[in-house]
């Protein structure tokens, strides 16, 4: 029988997990209003070159949000507050891209696109942190493959409400992309409607706060055993406590992702996984299925449909990540999954090439099938690699004193990437069509080699000892020094009041320390 603290801790970590609800939905509003004639007709028929702008000036928010205000936000209010405040930016701004003024639609739309990125640049940075750090570290893979599963299912529930709306176009005019839009709203206010009944992180409580009785309250909530409650709770206690004495945590934390050289190698290393969950191909082909397969498919209503089941069937290969992450390892799935993505890049590019066209210039229809078939195929490769396992490593490997600028700064790499090649994609593929996937299979096949050669496992890897793993000082068995010394202090001062306490006793305080660090070690 499960126990009810599981029930809690999954209940709790979906709820956070719906932030990147709004990540799906958003990259997938933007690619389904392109196959609305009526949107055309509203924004005056944008060129190619202003469809990338449009698409990508979200990122502009997101990415200056992301880098500087996120991970402060979330270690100043709180993890909770943090998504929350992101989903009440979210709900404005998707009502200034449903109804920007007709006399001059197109910098009010863009506007809410700034605030929408914005917003979800600090739901999307609190809300894998808030999940990994109250899941236990057995499961934390399992739990964060919802992560990713969560962005599928905003792409889902914006593909088939476009595709609803695509079939009464007539009757609901231009309602039929703003439909679509205002659809944004459900997520957001749902998670606010449940962030009062939620928990803080119990190490955010004893980071900020130092109420290590309220840290125990929320992991008695969450975990099964008085055991495993206090052990974790003593080990966040000494991990935190080396990073405040040690690291001059709050003061320069920025500085110490530059100075610290394991966690600067960890920054570049999630970097590099962040720009490449972009360079996979499927962020581009996200936001641009509609344009690509009007070049094979001349019905909008196919169109939607295949948007719509290719959404459907990324809920369902998401799923593949929960058995699979704990199972095999992170760095196991990154590379077949970039390897399986660069087969079917091939392959795609070679079928589009290789094939004659119709007279209107459209594929033939079983070529067209075939496409689309790769393209799930692609979406199945990489959605519990590429697609769960970037955020679920960029979440887990950052030690608690810098986790929340990290986390802001790596999703925000994303960012960075998807404004470069959402930008040049639709000038790209109305030069060279097909050939443009090529660029992406040589991409995937980097992706892998890199991975091979430079990525560690964290495969099962409490979230206090990745410093380790990463080379560098455990700040579990440091910090537990510290307290044994503190508490040290403590004892000789009031020793001295009570004219008792000596060097002897110091020495034994501090070789029992310095013997728990070792076997902590």
């Amino acid at each position: 029988m499960v126990h009810k603290t599981r029930v809690y801790n999954w209940y709790i970590c979906l709820v956070a997990a719906g932030c990147m609800v709004l990540m799906g939905y958003d990259a997938s509003v933007f690619n389904s209003v392109q196959n609305s004639d009526n949107w055309h007709a509203y924004f005056e028929n944008p060129n190619s070159y202003m469809l990338g702008l449009m698409n990508t000036v979200y990122t502009v928010g997101g990415i200056i949000t992301g880098w500087f205000f996120a991970g402060p936000l979330a270690d100043y209010l709180g993890r909770r507050w943090a998504m929350g405040i992101g989903c009440f930016i979210t709900i404005i701004a998707t009502f200034i891209q449903c109804f920007p003024p007709p006399s001059n639609p197109v910098p009010a739309f863009m506007a809410g696109r700034v605030l929408i990125g914005m917003g979800q640049a600090l739901a999307i940075a609190a809300g894998p942190i808030y999940i990994g750090e109250v899941t236990p570290s057995y499961i934390r893979g399992l739990v964060m493959a919802f992560w990713q599963m969560f962005y599928s299912v905003g792409s889902f529930v914006a593909y088939w409400v476009n595709y609803a709306a695509g079939k009464h176009r007539d009757e609901l005019g231009e309602w039929d992309w703003k439909m679509v839009v205002i659809f944004q709203l459900l997520l957001p206010i749902v998670i606010i409607s449940q962030l009062p009944f939620m928990p803080e992180s119990p190490r955010w409580l004893i980071q900020r706060r130092d109420d290590v009785d309220g840290a125990r309250k929320v992991l008695a909530q969450v975990r099964d055993t008085e055991h495993e409650i206090e052990s974790e709770l003593l080990t966040i206690r000494e991990a935190i406590q080396f990073e405040k004495e040690a690291l001059d945590h709050g003061k320069r934390a920025y500085m110490t992702l530059v100075k610290d050289a394991s966690i600067r190698k960890r920054l570049l290393l999630t970097f590099v996984l962040n720009i490449g969950q972009q360079l996979t191909g499927q962020g581009t082909f996200n936001s641009y299925s509609s344009t690509i397969y009007q070049k094979i498919w001349p019905d909008g209503d196919t169109i939607n449909l295949i948007n719509a089941l290719n959404a459907t069937f990324g809920i369902l290969f998401t799923l593949n990540a929960t058995w699979t992450v704990d199972r095999f390892g992170r760095k196991f799935l990154l590379i077949v999954g970039a390897i399986g993505m660069a087969v079917c890049m091939l392959i795609t590019a070679l079928v589009g090439l290789q094939t004659p066209s119709t007279a209107e210039g459209a594929k033939t229809q079983p070529v067209g099938i075939a496409i689309v078939f790769l393209m799930f195929l692609f979406a199945f490769f990489y959605k519990p690699s590429w697609g769960a396992t970037v955020w679920i490593y960029t979440a887990e490997v950052f030690p608690m004193n810098v986790r929340a600028q990290a986390v802001g700064m790596c999703s925000q790499m994303q960012g960075v990437a998807n404004t470069i090649f959402q930008q040049f994609f639709p000038t790209f593929y109305e030069n060279e069509g097909l050939k443009s996937f090529f660029f992406f299979m040589t991409c995937n096949v980097f992706l892998a080699a890199f991975v091979w050669f430079l990525i560690p496992e964290t495969k099962k890897v409490a979230l206090e000892e990745m410093d380790t793993l990463f080379g560098g000082q455990s700040h579990v068995s440091h910090g537990a020094i510290l307290m044994q010394q503190a508490k040290q202090g403590q004892f000789e001062v009031d020793g001295e009041e009570r004219g008792v306490g000596g060097d002897g006793d110091k020495g034994v305080e501090v070789a029992a320390a310095e013997q728990n660090a070792g076997a902590k070690q």
